[in-house]
């Protein structure tokens, strides 16, 4: 528990983090790629070889949107720390994330991030820390995007000074990845866009299904202007061990004694949060945006189960004007892993 007369959480919200500096190189983005699936069972795929090779004569690599998780250098719990308050870090859970998008990223770039204390809520026997990072083009000073990373921190709690538990937020709730998942199974849609109280059955919509070259399938259901589309993907083995390399190296992703230590029931090394988070940012990208990932705006995620390497994730995403709801899936054990929404600038034509 934290120690009430140490830390006071009226400071906490004026403590001031240091800027800090990342710098990356095209195989920094192309690693990064490679570490949430790029090309993983097509290595010409169409859609995706243009974030790890310079393909049509293109002077640089593309740069997934997702690649702004890496910017903030989340690898360690020293990002989280507030003067007073005391956690375990093995005890750090991720449970969301959001980010927005100002412009493509370079291939290359000086990163230069202006941190600060987003939200701070006690729990009574955890802490829910909110930490804000804005991240500039160094040379330009143009602000490229923004991540809020939210960690719950269990045994930090029980530090409010009145019978009201601390809360603190300064940000809309607009930007909260909470979403109302619809509750029909997969390849229905009950509820139209323009016609909210009136359903449909499949025959009344239009259903293709659409595979790239290397065999992947998606159904996709169209109905006015909404569209509902499910897409498969198998997470190789050694997953989590490429995505490490782009610089999260918590052993609770690569070392099966500390993740029977953190009471994973299986206790194999689980997939990182964030490497999960760009598998469905992907599949958003190929399904929805026909390829185009700089129609991503924003991206909301909330973390609700761990991933373990080797297993199928599907990603259902329904599209709700600008916006798209997604929920991830873990094929095998039939669980929701990941769910939240996607904001866009526009829609392809062929939408």
């Amino acid at each position: 528990m934290a120690n009430a007369s140490q830390f006071d959480p009226e400071l906490a919200i004026s403590h001031k983090f240091p800027d800090t500096t990342y710098s990356y190189t095209e195989r920094d983005a192309a690693l990064y790629a490679l570490g949430v699936g790029v090309c993983l069972s097509d290595a010409v795929d169409t859609d995706e070889l243009k974030y790890v090779y310079n393909e049509n004569g293109q002077e640089f690599i593309k740069v997934l949107p997702t690649f702004a998780t890496l910017l903030i250098r989340i690898s360690g719990a020293s990002s989280f720390n507030l003067p007073g308050l005391e956690y375990d870090p093995r005890l750090l859970l991720h449970g969301q994330q959001y980010i927005e998008l100002y412009k493509p990223f370079p291939s290359s770039c000086q990163i230069h991030n202006k941190v600060s204390l987003a939200g701070l809520h006690d729990k009574g026997k955890a802490a829910i820390l909110e930490i804000e990072t804005k991240s500039y083009e160094k040379d330009s000073g143009d602000l490229l995007c923004m991540n809020r990373t939210t960690v719950f921190l269990r045994g930090a709690g029980g530090f409010s000074k009145s019978s009201k538990p601390f809360s603190y937020t300064n940000y809309p709730s607009s930007q909260t990845s909470a979403v109302k998942i619809p509750e029909s199974i997969p390849f229905s849609v009950f509820e139209d866009r323009t016609q909210p109280s009136q359903a449909y059955s499949l025959p009344e919509a239009e259903v293709s299904w659409e595979e790239n070259l290397g065999g992947h399938g998606f159904l996709v259901v169209r109905l006015f202007r909404s569209v509902l589309a499910v897409w498969v993907w198998y997470v190789s083995v050694l997953e989590a061990l490429l995505y490490r390399l782009s610089g999260d190296y918590n052993p609770l992703h690569s070392d099966p004694i500390i993740a029977k230590v953190a009471g994973l029931v299986l206790y194999p090394p689980i997939l990182h949060g964030l490497c999960t988070l760009g598998f469905a940012v992907r599949a958003i990208i190929k399904c929805i945006c026909r390829g185009d990932q700089d129609l991503i705006k924003s991206i909301a995620g909330r973390f609700l189960l761990h991933v373990y390497p080797g297993e199928t994730l599907v990603t259902e995403m329904w599209l709700e004007g600008l916006r798209v709801i997604y929920r991830t899936k873990v094929k095998e054990r039939k669980r929701t892993v990941l769910s939240g929404f996607v904001d866009l600038r526009g829609l392809t034509s062929s939408l």
